[in-house]
């Protein structure tokens, strides 16, 4: 049997949950990563010779050309204050939601009223009430939708959401369910913190946001438009490393988020996600060369490197992460909603396995096995 034969056979037959539109937004405030890493220098570093070189260094490694941000550099750099930050996230996470998902649904043809369910995803910021509960009025979704706000997931978040949108599809197969994530990474840079954690951390986090719709197996699905086609969701995986509680994650205080970014985490990439993947895939009789669309979190260019080593792929594989990457950096939650956007205007023939894989704190991994 041939591998595209191979490739149509797979997965179960009944009908599944699908996207039918993905949506990305961006802050308006758009700089080169030379102006970024010189800014938050001079913020963070100062300008010895020695930091400054440290600093060159690290930005020549980021794999980012440029980065969006919710507020201007110069005002970033002066932020000091948790309480007024978490304010200032608030209302750009909001607007930058609204935005996102308002053109998710438009680009899936969907009403507001016809939404069933709402998950979010965030870990850059707090609010209570919710996003999904503050957006809920403000888009006219039905007073009776379900919501489901996630928080800590952090880069996986993405790939948890779809995995949680497959859930509720699952089960309630005739309905529509949205998932939101809004990450405004550059509100949590601390100035004063001269960690190498915080300093790749401003090499690399960028802002933005994604919305995904998606439609039970028993809604009638119609392509996204003429130049995209929506994938199905099969299935979902979640991997727990353990002992590795302080390698990712945040030190929450009144200085507000503070990075925890060990350097071992594209060593554990390179050692768990094998693991969790062929789990995925053998449950569908598949192997790793089959998959047909690798998208991945844009981590950074190591955890990059690591993944092409642990499934032996070519360049192009990944070259979808690795342009997020360059043009908007590394977005958390964002990052594999937007590659996934990406791929679906040029997806692959019918029937080929896509995998979803993001890494966040726990040290987590999380996959979805989707479609085309």
């Amino acid at each position: 049997m041939s591998r595209a034969a191979e490739r149509v056979a797979w997965g179960p037959d009944t009908p599944l949950p699908r996207v039918t539109a993905i949506e990305t937004a961006v802050p308006p405030h758009r700089y080169r990563q030379e102006e970024i890493m010189a800014a938050l220098g001079r913020a963070t570093l100062m300008e010895s010779r020695t930091r400054t070189l440290i600093r060159r260094k690290i930005q020549a490694n980021a794999g980012v050309a440029t980065r969006h941000f919710a507020l201007p550099l110069e005002d970033l750099v002066e932020l000091d204050d948790f309480t007024e930050t978490n304010r200032l996230w608030r209302e750009a996470a909001l607007e930058l939601g609204e935005r996102a998902l308002t053109d998710a649904l438009r680009t899936a043809g969907v009403q507001p009223g016809e939404v069933d369910a709402v998950i979010s995803t965030t870990v850059t910021g707090l609010a209570v009430p919710s996003l999904e509960a503050r957006l809920a009025h403000r888009l006219g979704l039905r007073p009776d939708v379900t919501r489901i706000p996630l928080f800590g997931n952090g880069c996986a978040g993405g790939a948890a959401g779809l995995a949680r949108l497959n859930d509720y599809l699952r089960a309630h197969p005739d309905h529509v369910a949205v998932l939101l994530a809004v990450e405004l990474c550059s509100l949590t840079y601390q100035t004063q913190d001269t960690s190498m954690a915080n300093i790749v951390a401003g090499s690399l986090f960028g802002d933005g946001a994604a919305a995904v719709v998606a439609v039970g197996g028993q809604r009638c699905a119609e392509p996204v438009g003429p130049d995209l086609v929506g994938p199905e969701l099969v299935d979902s995986r979640s991997w727990l490393v353990p002992d590795s509680e302080e390698v990712l994650g945040w030190e929450i205080g009144s200085h507000g988020f503070r990075i925890l970014l060990a350097p071992e985490v594209p060593a554990l990439t390179e050692e768990h996600l094998p693991k969790a993947v062929h789990d995925i895939l053998g449950a569908y009789g598949l192997l790793p060369d089959q998959v047909g669309s690798w998208i991945i979190h844009g981590g950074g260019p190591k955890v990059l490197a690591a993944v092409e080593r642990a499934f032996d792929l070519p360049p192009a594989a990944l070259e979808p992460t690795r342009r997020s990457l360059a043009e908007r950096g590394n977005l958390s939650s964002v990052s594999v909603l937007d590659v996934l956007h990406t791929t679906m205007k040029t997806p692959p023939e019918a029937g080929t396995p896509g995998l979803v894989a993001a890494m966040g704190p726990g040290f987590a991994i999380e996959l979805a096995l989707i479609r085309w």
